[in-house]
């Protein structure tokens, strides 16, 4: 379903926000660019987005909700490299010219117009399950951390660790479809720090000296990312006595957790008393962000979170469609936090790091 109530813009944006805010990280071109003809980074882009079609052709394929679904996966393959390809042409082509929102939604488009809801169903509720047996393990592994600056940086580590399950990235479609991953192994095996963007040190003092009254975490991937990341991360922020507020996609979009199926994870990691794990979670919020992509423009929100919203004192924007593609510049009226992984070697490349770097941006407002 469709959200039907309006969007509106996210009340804790800088305002005003047209001259404050653009959503797209990455400036694919300039005024003094010419409209009829793609730049080099349009151009790069679009390969990226041409290169992951065969892994989501091959998930539509195996979409077994669908009727004829390696016929229409085919139709899905053929209709989107053909409007990329028309990009290259002409950047003003099929409402252009491109950006990471306006390729992402293409794609949805026309996966849905073709009757595709959910082409990455199947791994996510496998990702779940096996994320789901972990958590109690990953939790006490942090609780067993007494020092809190470094129980803080295990569960950032966390963090990044489960952000690594992406299927939006054809690399890591690869290597997930072969080897599977582990997330233990994962957090031990992140890039050194300093990471390319590194405020955890500066996070950790606030951390050791302010309790932030309500924070809203917009939410990325399933599985691991999600139940043995953002959660245990969470149930810390609850702990401190911080209310917390999920912002989790209306509909689904590659590998992200939807609103409904983060209902579900969280009953199933609740005890019978309401518990996650020690933790009362009568302060934790799930809301409908309203958005249907792997990436968000902030002006476009549900009326439910922009209510939810309107009094917290720290926003998260966790993975990179959220907090590094869309977002990473973003200005707010109360602290924010931008985590992330890189994978994508176009955005490692934009922002002078590795791929598979990290980016910790924590700004404060002194108010």
């Amino acid at each position: 379903m469709e959200s039907s109530s309006e969007m509106v813009a996210f009340p804790l944006l800088r305002t005003p926000i047209e001259s404050n805010y653009r959503a797209c990280t990455i400036p694919y071109r300039f005024p003094s660019d010419n409209p009829r003809k793609p730049t080099p980074t349009e151009l790069n882009w679009i390969d990226l987005f041409l290169n992951s079609v065969p892994s989501f052709k091959k998930r539509a394929e195996s979409d077994v909700t669908v009727a004829d679904a390696s016929v229409k996966a085919e139709k899905f393959a053929l209709r989107y490299t053909e409007i990329l390809e028309d990009f290259k042409k002409d950047p003003e082509s099929h409402g252009g010219p491109p950006d990471c929102i306006h390729l992402c939604r293409i794609r949805e488009q026309i996966l849905r117009e073709l009757g595709f809801r959910d082409i990455f169903k199947k791994v996510k509720d496998e990702e779940n399950a096996k994320a789901i047996s972990l958590f109690e393990d990953v939790v006490c592994l942090n609780d067993a951390i007494e020092d809190e600056g470094k129980r803080l940086e295990n569960l950032v580590r966390g963090i990044f660790a489960g952000n690594i399950f992406d299927l939006g990235s054809a690399q890591l479609a690869e290597v997930f479809s072969r080897d599977g991953m582990s997330f233990l192994a994962s957090c031990q095996n992140l890039v050194p720090r300093p990471w390319v963007i590194d405020d955890l040190d500066a996070f950790k003092l606030k951390w050791g000296r302010k309790s932030w009254k309500k924070a809203v975490i917009f939410v990325d991937n399933s599985g691991a990312d999600i139940i043995l990341g953002i959660l245990p991360f969470a149930r810390e922020l609850l702990r401190r006595g911080t209310q917390v507020v999920l912002a989790a996609n209306d509909l689904p979009s590659i590998n992200d957790v939807t609103y409904p199926e983060l209902i579900e994870i969280i009953s199933k990691l609740k005890d019978e008393s309401g518990q996650l794990m020690g933790v009362d979670t009568s302060n934790l919020l799930i809301a409908n962000s309203g958005n249907d992509l792997p990436v968000i423009d902030l002006t476009r929100i549900s009326q439910e979170l922009a209510y939810l919203s309107s009094d917290a004192d720290l926003v998260i924007l966790e993975g990179m469609g959220r907090g590094i593609e869309t977002n990473l510049y973003a200005q707010f009226k109360c602290d924010s936090l931008k985590i992330g992984m890189v994978k994508h070697q176009e955005v490692a490349q934009f922002l002078g790091g590795r791929l598979y770097d990290c980016v910790f941006k924590y700004n404060e407002v002194l108010g």
